[in-house]
């Protein structure tokens, strides 16, 4: 098996790909270098058919067939050697045909020289085993024809032709196997980069974040056993913080393990959708925000559009919470053949503050809604209050 693949591969299988060239001084040879060329291939082919014509007893469609047969594989090697071979290796058995005792050898100088071109052209890219064979079955017709007084030193040539492009395509094969060995290891230090800094931000998350809500949670929980006399409606404002922090403390552990994760396909619970806005609403009720909402019978949207729509309404509620404590906050759902259309707007009245503060939660809404294709606008409403409103897309993301 060893012998015969390579074998098989020289007589029916596939060039080895070569690098496209893409410098500009490759592109210049190959715009005048190409003309260039295949005009001295025609008048090789001329001088080939001439030198037939004027020392072999052949008609003239004989011989101008012989010296396009040993100029064709000349063109060919310049891309794939192995099958410009194949095609001039038959000519080293059909090009003696009518030859005279009186040449110096059985084949015209013209195709010698091709002969030997396409071969250096096979030899400095193939593997050893093809090289190997390549050599042995073009010794064959040369002990067979070529002259005795010269044939060991034709044999002495191919064999050394062969060992000095095995030599080459060694050497090259080994310094593209070191470029992409050194691609793949800077590949491999830019990822454990980013590792280690996803590993560092989830380190910091645990520490500080994770520590504060920790806190507030047991703080919670801990109440009504360490003040008595609290008042039914002052245990369940406990109650929904406690239940508040360990949920958000439960996400975070899920968002530390992504981070900590080396691969994409770690464990994640489902992401929330559309259909739980109505329960982040009935959420900020209960902690006390006055929220309305009044959402249209939406058909089913892809799972990205959800997702961007409920963490929108996350952070507008959370906004409103928090820079306009006690004011009614209103939410709108409405969609269309075209987009999702998702507004959040305290009322006329509320108080509230600048937009552009130091928080990421605008940022963060205005990219959640650039990445699908929509847009979002934030700003003071009509009636003095604050409103966000933004427009996502459906047909972009289907």
């Amino acid at each position: 098996m060893e012998l015969t693949g390579p074998l098989r591969r020289v007589l029916l299988g596939p060039d080895r790909r070569q690098p496209p060239a893409r410098t500009r001084r490759w592109a210049r040879i190959r715009l005048y270098g190409v003309p260039v060329a295949l005009l001295a291939l025609v008048g090789l082919a001329l001088v080939d058919a001439t030198y037939l014509l004027d020392n072999r007893d052949l008609n003239r469609f004989v011989a101008g067939a012989l010296a396009l047969w040993a100029v064709l594989p000349v063109l060919v090697a310049v891309r794939r050697p192995l099958l410009a071979w194949r095609l001039a290796y038959p000519l080293l058995f059909l090009g003696i045909l009518g030859a005279a005792s009186e040449e110096p050898w059985p084949w015209p100088p013209v195709q010698i020289f091709g002969f030997l071109f396409v071969l250096a052209a096979l030899v400095r890219q193939e593997e050893s085993a093809v090289i190997a064979w390549v050599t042995a079955l073009t010794i064959v017709p040369v002990l067979a024809f070529a002259p005795r007084e010269n044939v060991w030193s034709v044999v002495m040539l191919l064999v050394a032709m062969g060992l000095a492009g095995d030599l080459v395509s060694r050497r090259r094969r080994s310094r593209a196997e070191l470029t992409r060995q050194a691609e793949l290891t800077e590949l491999e230090q830019a990822r454990r980069a980013v590792l280690e800094e996803r590993a560092r931000i989830a380190r910091e998350m645990h520490d500080v974040v994770a520590h504060h809500m920790s806190m507030i949670a047991v703080q919670a929980e801990t109440a009504p056993y360490r003040i008595t006399g609290l008042p039914a409606p002052a245990l369940a404002e406990f109650g929904t913080i406690a239940a508040g922090a360990r949920e958000a403390l439960g996400d975070m552990r899920r968002l530390l393990g992504v981070l900590r994760a080396e691969t994409d396909e770690s464990l994640r619970t489902p992401q929330p959708g559309l259909s739980d806005v109505a329960a982040l609403v009935e959420t900020a009720q209960r902690a006390g925000v006055e929220v309305t909402l009044a959402e249209d019978d939406v058909a089913e949207v892809p799972e990205a559009v959800g997702l961007a729509a409920y963490r929108i309404v996350q952070e507008a509620l959370a906004n409103a919470a928090r820079h306009a404590p006690g004011g009614p906050v209103r939410v709108s759902v409405r969609g269309s053949a075209e987009a999702l259309l998702v507004e959040v707007g305290n009322e006329a009245g509320a108080p509230t503050t600048a937009a552009d503060g130091p928080g990421h939660g605008l940022v963060g809404m205005r990219e959640r809604s650039a990445l699908l294709g929509g847009t979002l606008e934030a700003g003071p409403g009509p009636d003095g209050g604050y409103r966000v409103a933004a427009r996502l897309p459906l047909t972009e993301v289907r």
